[in-house]
């Protein structure tokens, strides 16, 4: 008989209530106790979900206080030394000041989760003693069992991959890691087969990507060591994300199952598995619901689908089941009661696939006409949504076909803009500025909500954020920042912002998925042709430079991180996508700089994580995502300063494409990383203007002048001092007000005495 599964479940509630513990309790609002035993309530209501909704095989311990990578390695006791953990259990405040730091220790690097938009805390092995300080896949076992009587999947993150995403080691020691981590791995293993778990998941989505031959040899190692451990116990080696590499090599492992991402990996996947077959004493998993897209699923073609797998793995061999985790996507559909139908009824959140994996195993194992009947009804609200006007605007494709069928160019070369801008605004030597978004207050928040409830008009709410922008506008003044920003107190999110001015974009009031941490999203939802309808941000930005003499910087959301950030239609290509947002945003650049705005900033904090996982298909999304940058901003004026921005990604790989957007400033993450960008260009030579984060706006701890300092000198080595802009690595929206002048005041401090250690280089 076919059974059901998925690979996790969201973690935050369908109204965010695991948001609103955590921050609760960092907040002093709920004490330990209260908060242990709410995150349980929490976690035991999404176990039921999954049992009542006819789920074979549920997923435990996929559930966690902050993020699954973070608690692999509190699981071994890999804990920073910063942060003076004596061993044993780990209490909540190593916990969380690894996370988000403490006033006397830095929080441990964060970065993207493959090509995901969820963030994972990057382990740090550097005089790490590992060792097993809590059993937490057991613990959650039992938890289901006693309390539902579920016999739960636990969720191990593999070691290879946890390897391969931690840092603090060379190379060299990747052995000596594997011998040291293993037998802790063997012990989980051991207590959970004397427990008498039957399945267990073990993730390695770092198969997905090319493997060298001596990582081959390591996942046999460690397959081996666990088939010798715990005979009795059956292992579903978990993938996702794409198609495996080494095919032959994974199926070919001691293990009892293979999860396949049948969605994102279909085609490597599919073939793989025809021209090579699959173990005849095996499970497939087959991973054929989409983990990541909101889109209900085509029934009849993943049918098909998995008939076809039938072909090859007789159907009481394959668990169908999503192709990741479903943490990547909203809860449920149930309460979206201001879509419209032909959209909704074109949804499937969490919940929703849910119902789609338990239909197909039924189909699969038990057709009958009724299930049939919702298959094919499920094909009917898809067409209905791709007739429909949205997605049929002749005027865009004509205008998107005619801008895309050359590369973008400005009108100058760099150098002679660079020349042109510096006269025009005659900045000091390293600039100073801020990447957009000042706090958003309790009050900003209320403001806000008011105005959206009606109880304040258009004017009440206008003349309010005007009022905040005054405050900022002194405050950046009064602390020596040299380009301001007008703080964007206007703007919930800074997708959401522009998706609600656009054509070919709906929202939801619930759609919410974690980002990192506390940190939830409300991705706007592309479902049909994108289109400039109207000024964005002129307004606010012209009322800010109206108030001071400073430049103040128009900014905006380019377009591949709008499409990354967003969750976007299937029937046509992502590049297609990314061209009608880019020439949606070029008429608003456009008129940014009619209205006298001179420095205008594209953030595309999100291009890294597109990159496809295939290194043979990533040439060809930086050539479109450059492309695409450059068509939003290739038609200003030679002294119009076009400033883009990037954060908490890996970018020594795609350092070229960086420097083919042809911006003139880049401001870019290195403070979390603890300067390690900055090695990049160690190793690259950079020509245009960069400003490397100095700070981590994402800790609330003030960095000292000394701190920054540091950091500015690192980058002066090989950065060229006339084209060196300092700032924080990001936004500060989510900063106190307090918290943010602080540390501004000693970004501008460390400026001033670098200015005054390398005033030379001004005059060369």
């Amino acid at each position: 008989m076919t059974k059901s599964s998925v690979l996790g479940y969201p973690r935050i509630g369908a109204d965010r209530e695991w948001k609103k513990a955590l921050e609760a309790f960092w907040a002093g609002k709920l004490e330990e106790t209260e908060f242990h035993a709410r995150l349980q309530e929490i976690r035991i209501d999404h176990l039921r979900k999954q049992q009542a909704k006819g789920i074979d095989i549920i997923p435990v311990n996929d559930f966690s206080y902050y993020d699954h990578i973070l608690d692999t390695a509190v699981m071994f006791g890999i804990i920073p030394k910063r942060f003076a953990y004596d061993g044993g259990s780990v209490p909540l405040s190593v916990y969380y000041g690894i996370a988000r730091g403490t006033k006397d220790a830095a929080a441990s690097e964060m970065t993207k989760w493959f090509n995901t938009n969820y963030h994972y805390i990057v382990p740090e092995l550097d005089g790490a003693a590992p060792t097993l300080t809590e059993n937490k896949p057991l613990l959650a076992y039992r938890e289901a069992k006693e309390k539902l009587g579920i016999e739960g999947k636990p969720v191990i993150v593999g070691p290879l991959t946890f390897l391969k995403l931690s840092k603090g080691y060379d190379k060299s020691e990747t052995d000596a890691w594997l011998d040291r981590l293993l037998p802790l791995y063997t012990q989980l293993l051991q207590e959970l087969a004397s427990e008498g778990v039957q399945w267990v998941q073990i993730d390695e989505p770092i198969l997905v990507t090319k493997l060298s031959d001596a990582d081959v040899q390591r996942l046999n190692k460690i397959y081996e060591t666990f088939a010798g451990a715990v005979p009795g116990l059956n292992i579903m080696l978990q993938t996702y994300f794409e198609s495996v590499e080494n095919y032959c090599d994974i199926v070919a492992l001691p293990v009892q199952g293979v999860g396949l991402d049948f969605v994102h990996g279909l085609s490597g996947n599919t073939q793989s598995i025809q021209t090579s077959g699959f173990p005849a004493d095996k499970v497939l998993g087959a991973g054929i619901i989409d983990g990541r897209g909101i889109w209900k699923a085509s029934l009849q073609g993943k049918l098909k689908l998995l008939n076809e797998l039938a072909e090859v793995v007789t159907p009481e061999r394959i668990i169908v089941q999503s192709s990741c985790s479903l943490l990547h996507v909203p809860v449920t559909t149930e309460r979206e009661a201001k879509l419209t139908s032909e959209l909704k009824n074109a949804l499937a959140f969490a919940d929703e696939k849910l119902d789609e994996i338990v239909l197909l195993t039924t189909a699969l194992s038990s057709p009958s006409a009724e299930i049939t009947t919702k298959i094919d009804e499920a094909e009917l609200t898809l067409q209905a949504l791709q007739q429909s006007e949205d997605r049929n605007r002749t005027a865009v494709h004509k205008a998107v076909a005619s801008v895309s069928v050359q590369q973008p160019e400005r009108s100058r070369p760099f150098a002679e803009r660079h020349e042109a801008q510096q006269a025009k605004w005659q900045l000091p030597l390293f600039p100073t500025t801020t990447i957009g978004s000042f706090p958003q207050s309790a009050e900003v928040r209320k403001a806000r909500q008011l105005w959206r409830k009606g109880e304040l008009n258009n004017e009440q709410y206008a003349t309010f954020i005007r009022e905040q922008i005054d405050i900022w506008i002194k405050i950046q003044e009064e602390i020596g920042i040299d380009v301001l920003v007008h703080g964007e107190f206007e703007r919930t999110d800074m997708v959401e912002f522009f998706g609600e001015k656009l054509a070919g974009f709906a929202f939801t009031q619930f759609g919410w998925v974690q980002s990192y941490g506390s940190r939830c999203v409300k991705p706007p939802i592309i479902f049909g042709d994108v289109a400039f309808t109207g000024e964005m941000t002129v307004e606010e930005t012209k009322y800010a430079q109206s108030q001071t003499e400073r430049p103040v910087k128009g900014m905006l959301t380019g377009p591949i991180t709008i499409m990354n950030w967003s969750f976007v239609r299937e029937d046509i290509a992502r590049e297609q996508i990314a061209y009608q947002l880019a020439y949606a945003l070029r008429q608003e650049v456009e008129a940014l700089e009619q209205a006298g705005i001179g420095m205008i900033q594209v953030d595309e904090p999100a291009v890294r994580e597109g990159l496809p996982l295939k290194e043979n298909e990533q040439a060809d999304y930086l050539s479109w995502a450059v492309k695409a940058f450059r068509i939003s901003t290739c038609t200003v004026h030679e002294t119009t300063q076009i400033h883009t921005h990037m954060c908490y990604c890996e970018f020594h790989d795609m350092i070229d494409s960086i420097e083919a957007m042809d911006a003139d400033v880049i401001s870019i993450e290195t403070s979390r990383s603890h300067g390690e960008l900055i090695h990049s260009f160690e190793l690259n030579t950079y020509e245009l203007g960069i400003g490397l984060g100095v700070y981590d706006i994402h800790s609330p701890r003030v960095p000292s002048v000394d701190e920054m300092s540091s950091m500015i000198e690192r980058a002066l080595r090989v950065l060229d001092p006339k084209l060196f802009w300092i700032n924080p690595d990001c936004g500060l929206k989510t900063r106190g007000q307090e918290e943010t002048v602080a540390s501004l005041r000693n970004m501008v401090d460390a400026t001033r005495i670098a200015r005054a250690k390398h005033a030379s280089a001004a005059v060369l």
